[in-house]
């Protein structure tokens, strides 16, 4: 199915892309979320007359991403967990643990916006990496504490 990306997607496209999508991903996350317009003549006609709105919004998007990158720069992710006599973690650092810490810090990060190359299952310092917005990434610091 053809689409007009109404919204920069990640690994998809950028906003006025014509891209080709399956039918259910469509309908089911693209439409509902007024990310994408089906692409008929009059959806590219409506489009146009949308377009800076569109550009608008995907450029208050973009600062609002820095704003969160510089916040979670000032941060100090630490995490106090129980581990065994070798340091390893009894379980692992999640993303929802992550989220929640920065949530609880005010700040508002999705869990596809986090990326955990390296499983945290040991005590020490580890890094993720957290992209809000496309082009937007950056690596950050988790230190694990022994409890």
């Amino acid at each position: 199915m053809k689409v007009i990306l109404t919204t920069n997607v990640k690994k998809l496209g950028k906003i006025g892309d014509k891209v080709s999508v399956k039918p259910g991903f469509a309908r089911n996350y693209l439409f509902p979320n007024k990310m994408a317009l089906r692409e008929t003549k009059k959806n590219a006609e409506y489009y146009e007359k949308i377009k800076d709105d569109m550009e608008k919004n995907e450029e208050i998007k973009l600062n609002e991403a820095k704003d969160l990158m510089d916040n979670i720069k000032k941060l100090k992710i630490i995490f106090n967990k129980e581990a065994d006599e070798k340091d390893q973690l009894y379980g692992s650092i999640s993303k929802k643990e992550i989220i929640d810490f920065l949530q609880d810090n005010n700040l508002k990060v999705k869990s596809d916006d986090i990326i955990i190359k390296n499983q945290i299952k040991s005590i020490g310092e580890h890094y993720i990496e957290i992209n809000p917005y496309e082009g937007i990434n950056e690596e950050f610091l988790v230190t694990v504490n022994k409890n």
